[in-house]
């Protein structure tokens, strides 16, 4: 295995010319503990924890390597080496991170940095009773603002009674974001992944719990590396996987496969639902008024095409909510303290 087998390409190897001239090693961080990191060098696995510098250094969390990250590493004896630089990303997928409080029960805004230079983001719903319209367009507008490409597999469709309405449902809020529909435990059903797994790029696997991530995993490495669960009755999927990591297939490509998500806080701006709700976007360019709120307005085009049929009404509400929640976070954002790092 190479560098390049792990994704490594010329925007990361121009950032190692400060680096050359000392026994430093490029890695890429394939596994994430609490309080260390498995990466890939071309010496092999290393047990890495980042020095004092690094964490002085961060400004908040999102400083901090990551699964995905490629960081400078020098090698110590026992298999184990120190972190001393996080390279620049290519592209990041992030949320505001839950359960965060500020004193008197106030929610403290924070941007948690899930996976790093991903090329691809797999979004994967089940079409049993995980699948959710508003969640499915929540996940696009974050990976809309990622830097990767965004792809939507309904898994589970031996399990739904109507898979191609439930598809076409999806790629009516989609967009130009490809979606795709398969059974998971049948490996012939992936094989349109070569088009996004080709070698040296990363897929990640993001969707709730039980929707079937460990078992795509599975079936693309030909055995059973994942743990995977039943559903529980009521609807809600087990963590099978309780920590992030990188696979790297024998096909070639680089999978990641992420713990479920159950709650998904929006980070980023209101620009970002330009691409995720790109036809409430367009219609809105024929308002009669510039600022149309698109709700009471005389002469609003969103409006007028809900009550021609052209667009339903669910889609605007979810447009509205997840405005409404990006513009609550540009007025609450503020720099994160380095306490708790």
């Amino acid at each position: 295995m190479s560098l390049k087998d792990w994704g490594w390409t010329p925007f990361f190897s121009e950032q190692l010319i400060p680096w050359k001239n000392k026994s430093y090693l490029p890695a890429r961080v394939i596994r994430g503990e609490k309080n260390y990191f498995r990466v890939w060098t071309e010496q092999g696995e290393l047990t890495v924890r980042f020095s004092g510098k690094v964490r002085h250094k961060a400004a908040g969390r999102p400083d901090l390597p990551v699964v995905g990250d490629w960081v400078i590493v020098e090698p110590q004896p026992g298999q184990r080496g120190i972190i001393h630089a996080l390279l620049k990303r290519k592209s990041s997928f992030a949320r505001n991170l839950p359960g965060r409080r500020k004193g008197k029960g106030r929610e403290r805004i924070e941007q948690q940095v899930i996976a790093a230079n991903v090329d691809v983001v797999l979004i994967v719903s089940g079409l049993d009773r995980d699948f959710n319209l508003r969640r499915i367009e929540r996940y696009l507008t974050l990976v809309g603002s990622s830097g990767a490409e965004a792809v939507v597999l309904l898994n589970k469709a031996d399990l739904c009674s109507e898979p191609q309405r439930c598809k076409k449902q999806v790629e009516q809020i989609a967009g130009a974001v490809p979606v795709h529909s398969c059974c998971a435990h049948d490996a012939e059903q992936l094989l349109f992944l070569s088009t996004y797994l080709q070698p040296g790029r990363t897929l990640a696997l993001l969707g709730s719990s039980g929707v079937g991530k460990s078992t795509i995993l599975n079936s693309l490495l030909g055995e059973q590396r994942q743990k995977v669960a039943a559903v529980s009755t009521d609807g809600k999927g087990r963590h099978t996987t309780t920590h992030r990591e990188l696979f790297l297939l024998p096909q070639g490509g680089i999978l990641m496969d992420n713990p479920g998500m159950r709650e998904l806080h929006l980070w980023g701006d209101k620009e970002d639902l330009a691409e995720s709700f790109a036809d409430v976007e367009t219609l809105a360019t024929a308002c009669r008024f510039n600022d149309c709120s698109h709700k009471v307005e005389p002469g609003c085009a969103v409006q007028a095409a809900i009550e021609q049929g052209q667009l339903l009404p669910e889609r605007l509400n979810s447009y509205h909510k997840l405005k409404e929640e990006l513009e609550n976070l540009q007025r609450r954002r503020q720099p994160v303290s380095r306490r708790g790092l």
